[in-house]
């Protein structure tokens, strides 16, 4: 991926308008998406630019409210903020929140390419799908670790992009779930009966050691935090270990 300088003066595109969230990708072509929340909250945009200069092709933003999961972390303002310093990379925001009907808006006018929610946040998921694709961004249902994926069945015409949550959602750096991570076949299988085209994301101790399998299952986007952000020679020399493991899958 060529480096996407910080200072760019290409026009801010809008929110949904990321070309290489258009398609699913070539088993060539899986996306790496570091999660910010294992970033320097000090050093924020440095933490945000070393992944995107090192090859990363999405930003993953997670939010928390500390009422649907336990922790607090980033409102609209941090993707308002890293939007004009880094236009051209999609930024994929995951909204862990009691009440996520009423943040869209907020996180689309941010700058959100992706808004996740989490089927078991509202009653009303196929209303909320398509409100967040009202608003021109790309349209993703989350599912917790013990939720089957045969409750998305009945929105599947409704999403853009399906995140298997491989760890109990709140905190970064926990360990892989091994039968959360097996819903990845699931999901894959699902899309290829129904004929339909969204993504398949993971979240949660993705590693080196859990992606190939991952990948090999069906996975399209790998969300890593942790090893990306902690690893020897920083987020550039994490996303392409992350790389090297997902090619070896295929």
């Amino acid at each position: 991926m060529t480096a996407i300088p910080a200072t760019s003066t290409d026009p801010i595109p809008r929110p949904g308008s990321a070309p290489d969230m258009e398609r699913r990708p070539d088993p060539k072509e899986v996306r790496i998406a570091p999660s910010i929340l294992s970033a320097d909250f000090a050093n924020f945009a440095e933490g945000a630019g070393a992944c995107v200069h090192g090859g990363a092709d999405w930003l993953h933003i997670d939010v928390m409210d500390g009422h649907f999961v336990p922790n607090l972390t980033f409102g609209p303002d941090v993707v308002r903020a890293l939007r004009p310093r880094f236009p051209n990379i999609p930024l994929d925001v995951h909204l862990m929140v009691a009440k996520p009907y009423d943040w869209i808006e907020h996180f689309a006018a941010a700058g959100a390419d992706l808004i996740t929610v989490h089927a078991e946040a509202t009653p009303h998921l196929q209303r909320t799908l398509a409100a967040i694709r009202a608003v021109g961004c790309k349209a993703g249902v989350a599912g917790f670790s013990a939720t089957p994926p045969a409750l998305l069945q009945y929105v599947l015409d409704d999403v853009d992009l399906v995140l298997v949550m491989t760890v109990n959602p709140g905190f970064g750096g926990q360990k892989f779930l091994p039968a959360a991570g097996d819903k990845v076949g699931d999901l894959a299988r699902l899309r290829e009966q129904e004929g339909a085209c969204y993504l398949i994301s993971v979240d949660g101790g993705v590693d080196d050691k859990t992606s190939p399998h991952l990948v090999r299952d069906g996975a399209d986007i790998l969300v890593a935090g942790s090893f990306v952000f902690h690893a020897p020679g920083g987020p550039p020399a994490g996303i392409a270990s992350l790389r090297r493991a997902a090619a070896s899958a295929i």
